[in-house]
């Protein structure tokens, strides 16, 4: 469900590159983007991480966004930038329930959000933890480090996280608290980690001035800077110069080496030189006071130490306006960035330039390989001679450029795939790749702490078994000296449970789990028939069949397990068969009636957590062998499928529990009033679990008087129904006593609180005076009302608002006074009605608006039908329906 126009102090606005200014939707403030990245950074060097990121909240109820990525280059994880708070990932759990989450590896991610690893297989261990201040949830921290597979998350490293986002959280409240909106809506910021090299050969330095903003650089660096650049100069001249996301990693540099600790740091960042080109520096800084200045001058004593300071800057933006830096908590450093008090601080950074110097050991411009080598956000910082040959550039114009500028073809999916693997990972991949019609590459990558190091070997003549197809296609590979052998087969093998764990997490119902079978499972292998049969009171039925002659498989419905068959016997056993052919399938069970004359049969057990749940059949048209590969994935897969039929019975079986459940607390009939009709429809959702938490009532109150209500309460099933069952309970018992609506919606809202069934709730109460037309409306989170007027235009009522049911027991909801004009027709209803998925909800609002204004005078039954007409019809409906309609009519009418 969705909420709409709660008032409170909830946020809006957006974030992005720190910026002077702060428009809706627009750049994010640059303490919040500081806050978030120190954060990060600290929390992945605690916790021995090589990536990490912090999810913010966004403008949208239940969107989260990445905002700041650690280690990691943005476009390659783009999929992960959003996240719905209902998806079942690690991150969507932390942010709903509030605890933390520690997976030390593949296994245990796969145990508990198989959609994770169905989505990034690789082996990796990762650490989450909800950012939350007192009752208000800001977003989630997570760090990415090597799996240690078998031996759990360490009790330090467990607290060490809770600790970093328990004080990321307590500053994010903090700016909040000083005018600054806490959320994210733009793309993610990019930081690089920490570099582990050695500390670099001086080539250039600079001193900088923290309290007064200025540069003061040595000739080396002018020589880089070119003949222009003056010295001193302001902070803000040299970072202008930089490229946006290095502006970061300098200020966090800084931050660092100014910090409590005061240790230096090592970052790399690219340059803009006098000729235009990228220069890649590494740069290590360190703090030094008291001590003079490269020209000779003395610090003075009365800085303000930070760059929020007097003549201080922090970050620059994309138009180089220079923004304040804030302490964690929120506030203005009282002291160097970072630092825990005031004094004048100056940072002393030296310089290697790797940029258009960037010239390779004759050892490696011996080898006969193209070597290259990327951080860890995928820019180039090492390329040997061959690689300038083979790829027909100079490295003056490759170095500080990203992998994508480079070999675009990297930006292709399965290419993207591999690199997410090798920096995830953190082991050797290898395949082949075909940047262009006829020739092919060799692609090695070998992952370490700070980037990875790639080898392109060029293929000579045809490749065996390479498919003719667009440039990047992949081909089949062949095992290489250094071992590493992702064949077709490798290839193939992974794809087939992943896209199929992928399909399953979706699927629901044991004809959405056929289905899925026999979209995904029968073309990997080439089947053409399939059938699925289930166990019930020991006697196997057919659940789903495809592919064999009309009424073949009747027969064998409803058979015993003592039956000797072989859909029967692999079951029983717990081994699957296999049959190459049908006559070594005739031979083996002799008497046995057969479809076809020709063909190949695998019978599959299909066994969830060791309980049998039915049996599965593939055809094939032809005779084939089933190769010891084949026959291990498609047991290993039918254990998946056994699982998901598993949870389906579950869920059917629920949902059959929820619809009894909710068609007993709907109101069977609604009351009748002189002068006034009402009218309710309820539709189920079509997918998941179909009943959700919507209802719809119409009460007779004290006075004469009518209270209309409808609400939705979070999720669907057996829970969503149970409370609301209860939500309309309550919500008579107030009316019925005579309680005003502020009254009704504020003892509905305590109560729900109290029963802390873990959902919030939408909802709309209006009281209407048939005699006078007189309406009294409050609204929880709920969408506002429509309504008809008597010369049969429609329009949208706007209500004042309250927060949702559920989440503070202080809200308070005002009262919006309005008329029912006689011949006026009240729409109420809830989101599921006008929310399509891809579409704007204003637009859905909008179609309804104009569809109730065409019902004319349609009698106020023909209009509700009318207007759930379209959603009747439709098979793919991920939400229930309530609409209430309300008519007042003309006395004598």
């Amino acid at each position: 469900m969705t909420t709409h126009g709660a008032s409170g102090t909830g946020p809006a606005g957006g974030t992005g590159r720190p910026s002077g200014d702060r428009a809706a939707g627009g750049p994010a403030s640059a303490p919040l983007a500081w806050t978030l990245t120190e954060a990060v950074l600290r929390t992945v060097e605690e916790v021995g991480g090589y990536a990490g990121g912090v999810y913010l909240r966004s403008g949208t109820p239940g969107l989260l966004r990445l905002a700041v990525l650690v280690g990691l280059p943005g476009p390659v994880f783009r999929p992960w930038w959003r996240m719905h708070a209902n998806r079942p990932f690690p991150v969507a759990e932390v942010h709903r329930s509030g605890q933390p989450v520690h997976l030390a590896d593949v296994e245990e991610a796969m145990r508990r959000f198989p959609q994770l690893v169905a989505d990034l297989p690789f082996p990796f261990s990762s650490l989450y933890a909800p950012v939350v201040a007192g009752r208000e949830r800001f977003g989630v921290l997570a760090a990415l480090r090597p799996p240690s597979p078998g031996v759990p998350v360490s009790p330090r490293d467990r607290a060490r996280m809770t600790r970093r986002a328990r004080h990321l959280g307590e500053a994010l409240s903090g700016l909040a608290r000083r005018g600054t909106t806490v959320e994210w809506s733009a793309d993610p910021v990019c930081v690089q980690r920490s570099t582990a090299s050695a500390p670099p050969v001086r080539f250039g330095s600079f001193d900088w001035d923290v309290g007064a903003g200025t540069v003061t650089m040595d000739p080396g660096l002018l020589r880089i800077l070119g003949a222009e650049m003056a010295s001193p100069c302001s902070i803000e001249d040299l970072t202008s110069l930089l490229e946006p996301e290095d502006g970061y990693a300098l200020w966090a540099a800084a931050r660092q080496a100014t910090g409590p600790d005061g240790r230096p740091a090592v970052r790399r960042i690219r340059l803009k030189g006098p000729d235009g080109g990228l220069h890649l520096l590494e740069v290590s800084t360190r703090a030094r006071r008291g001590s003079p200045a490269p020209d000779g001058g003395q610090d003075t004593a009365d800085g303000t130490g930070g760059p929020s300071g007097a003549g201080g800057s922090g970050p620059v933006g994309v138009s180089g306006v220079p923004t304040p830096v804030v302490a964690p908590d929120g506030g203005a450093a009282s002291g160097p960035p970072g630092g825990p008090g005031a004094g004048t601080a100056h940072l002393t950074c030296t310089l290697v330039d790797l940029g258009t110097g960037l010239v390779g050991s004759d050892a490696t411009d011996r080898l006969p390989r193209a070597i290259l080598a990327i951080d860890r956000l995928g820019r180039v910082t090492y390329l040997n001679e061959r690689t300038e040959r083979l790829l027909g550039r100079p490295r003056a114009l490759l170095a500080g450029r990203t992998l994508w500028e480079v070999l675009p073809w990297f930006g292709l999916p399965f290419h993207e795939e591999q690199l997410r693997a090798a920096l995830l990972s953190e082991e050797p991949v290898r395949f082949l790749a075909r940047p262009e019609r006829g020739r092919w590459l060799s692609v090695s990558l070998y992952p370490g702490r700070d980037g990875v190091t790639m080898v392109l070997v060029p293929e000579d003549g045809p490749v065996e078994g390479a498919p003719e197809a667009l440039p990047g296609a992949v081909a089949p590979d062949r095992a290489g000296a250094d071992g590493i052998v992702p064949s077709d087969e490798r290839i193939t093998a992974l794809y087939r449970p992943v896209a199929l764990a992928i399909a399953l997490s979706e699927a629901v119902t044991a004809r959405q789990v056929s289905s899925v079978v026999t979209e995904e499972l029968l073309p990997a292998f080439g089947g053409r028939q399939l059938a699925i049969y289930l166990l019930s009171d020991r006697r196997l039925y057919l659940a789903w069949e495809t592919g064999f002659p009309p009424g073949f498989l009747e027969p064998f419905d409803g058979v015993a397990l003592d039956t000797r068959m072989p859909g029967v016997e692999t079951l029983t056993t717990g081994r699957p068969l296999f049959f190459e052919s049908m006559e070594r399938l005739g031979r083996t069970y002799p008497g046995l009636p057969l479809d076809a004359q020709t063909g190949a049969r695998a019978f599959l057990p299909l066994i969830a957590s060791g309980r049998p749940v039915g049996s599965c059949i593939l055809g094939f048209d032809r005779p084939r062998g089933f190769t010891p590969e084949e026959r291990t994935v498609l047991t290993a897969l039918a254990g998946l499928i056994a699982q998901a039929l598993e949870r389906a019975q579950r869920y059917e079986t629920e949902s059959a529990v929820a619809r009894g459940l909710q068609d007993a607390l709907l109101p069977h009939r609604l009351p009748e009033r002189e002068g006034v009709e009402t009218v309710g429809r309820y539709l189920p959702g079509t997918q998941g679990m179909e009943v959700g938490g919507d209802w719809y009532d119409v009460i007779e109150t004290g006075q004469g008087r009518l209270a209309l209500v409808i609400g939705d309460v979070q999720g669907h099933g057996v829970a969503a129904a149970a409370t609301m069952g209860q939500l309309r309970s309550a919500v008579r018992a107030f009316a019925l006593a005579g309680h005003r609506p502020q009254d009704v919606m504020r003892g509905t809202n305590r109560l729900l609180i109290d029963l802390d069934p873990g959902q919030f709730a939408s909802c709309c109460y209006i009281l209407l005076d048939p005699e006078s037309g007189e309406l009294r409306a409050v609204r929880a989170g709920h969408p506002h009302p429509l309504m008809t007027r008597p010369d049969g235009t429609a329009e949208l009522v706007e209500l004042a608002g309250g927060m949702v049911l559920g989440i503070d027991g202080r809200a308070s909801y005002p009262v919006t006074r309005l008329r029912l004009a006689p011949g006026a027709v009240l729409a109420l209803f809830t989101d599921g009605l006008v929310e399509r998925p891809g579409e704007d909800i204003d637009d859905g609002i909008e179609a309804l608006r104009q569809a109730l204004s065409a019902t004319g005078s349609l009698p106020l039954t023909e209009a509700a039908d009318r207007l759930i007409r379209e959603a009747r019809q439709t098979t793919a409906r991920p939400d229930d329906i309530a609409l209430l309609l309300a008519a007042r009519w003309p006395k004598g009418v």
